[in-house]
């Protein structure tokens, strides 16, 4: 690749509908599970651009949104330490909790900065060696290393003031529990392809075998997203359930076999919490023993927080993919970008946001006033 442009030819982009087109015979659902495909769907019209027996789902896979409320209620508990500096990236900042977000922790005097590496943070605990420093620590398999390589980093260099707040999750238990629903209407998934970049795609073969989805790897731009949907919907159409790497000038079967090791050494497979979904086995990332010394929750006694999602935020079925956001009453209306109920309007990989954004408010235009692409 040298250009951006040519992964948003629409020439090829037509080609590839017409394939899809001729492909297709019959009803088929697939979900996205990466909220940034999630935007280029939405952005570029490609769900009004497939033929109808074509459904796209979306699926939990934006990083922000699936961060449990109570994790925010515990990072507004710590942000709002006079002996704290909070480091955050910039979209976590409007995420509401239970009765404000780290805005308004910042307005009433805490010293909440956004920062764009957790490298920041370690430099803001090195020159501010009489405060503790705490970089919340969310995401998937992709922003996990460079947050394992932090806190290494801090061990090994000593800074002892410095400590990760962690909501880190997973991908593969997250396709068991929506295979396991007894609402799944998905046959199929996109997986992320910079989460294959870091792990791999190891883990995959066993869910497609057992649960008898097609899974193909898939990029972002929307040639990326339309070759990924091609080559699923050929695999279903021939009755066939197996991983296909759609993404190959990004990701190799066997990963980042440094990142994996970094990520074996500081961190350690847990039960986590999903906002609006629950908690799925095996389906996040804590501390190690070793590294426990540099657990925000265990150093600030935050580990009690219990909290309930509010009634007519409805993020939990959107991020299941059981209703699309303009499904929620609330969307547009009580939710929008300045007063949002949940993650999923405020986050730049959120599926209501995206919907909000892009101005699909429920109608369904031609696939001309949908797609810049085409």
């Amino acid at each position: 690749m040298k250009y951006l442009d040519e992964f948003q030819n629409p020439e090829l982009a037509r080609r590839l509908l017409d394939e899809i087109r001729s492909t297709v015979t019959r009803p088929w659902a697939l979900m996205e599970v990466c909220g940034g495909q999630t935007h280029t769907i939405i952005r570029h019209g490609i769900d009004q651009l497939l033929p109808d027996q074509v459904e796209l789902i979306h699926g939990p896979g934006c990083p922000v949104c699936v961060t449990p409320l109570e994790v925010i209620d515990k990072a507004l508990e710590i942000a709002a330490r006079p002996d704290v500096i909070f480091c955050s990236f910039g979209d976590m900042l409007r995420v509401p909790g239970s009765d404000r977000d780290l805005f308004q922790v910042r307005s009433r005097g805490g010293d909440v900065r956004v920062v764009y590496s957790p490298l920041d943070a370690l430099k803001t605990a090195q020159q501010n060696p009489h405060r503790e420093v705490v970089f919340f620590g969310i995401g998937f398999e992709t922003t996990a290393p460079p947050n394992a390589m932090t806190v290494y980093q801090a061990r090994k260099l000593g800074i002892p003031n410095f400590s990760l707040l962690v909501s880190h999750v997973r991908v593969p238990p997250a396709i068991e529990a929506i295979m396991t629903s007894p609402d799944c209407r998905v046959q199929a998934f996109l997986a992320a392809g910079h989460v294959c970049s870091v792990m791999g795609m190891g883990e995959y073969p066993e869910l497609a075998a057992r649960h008898r989805v097609p899974i193909v790897v898939t990029g972002f731009e929307p040639l990326d997203i339309l070759e990924g949907i091609r080559r699923t919907v050929r695999q279903l159409e021939r009755g066939e359930h197996t991983v296909d790497n759609a993404y190959p000038r990004a990701v190799r079967s066997e990963g980042n076999p440094a990142a994996q090791a970094m990520l074996a050494d500081v961190f350690e497979v847990t039960d986590r919490a999903w906002r609006g979904i629950g908690t799925i086995p095996a389906s996040g990332w804590r501390l190690s023993e070793r590294y426990r010394d540099y657990d925000a929750e265990y150093r600030f006694s935050v580990g009690g927080i219990t909290t309930r999602e509010p009634e007519a935020c409805r993020s939990g079925e959107v991020l299941q993919g059981l209703i699309k956001p303009h499904e929620c009453e609330a969307f547009g209306t009580l939710c929008t970008p300045r007063t949002p109920l949940g993650a999923t309007m405020v986050s730049s990989e959120g599926a209501c946001a995206a919907y909000y954004l892009y101005r699909r408010l429920g109608t369904t235009p031609t696939p001309q006033e949908a797609s810049p692409v085409v």
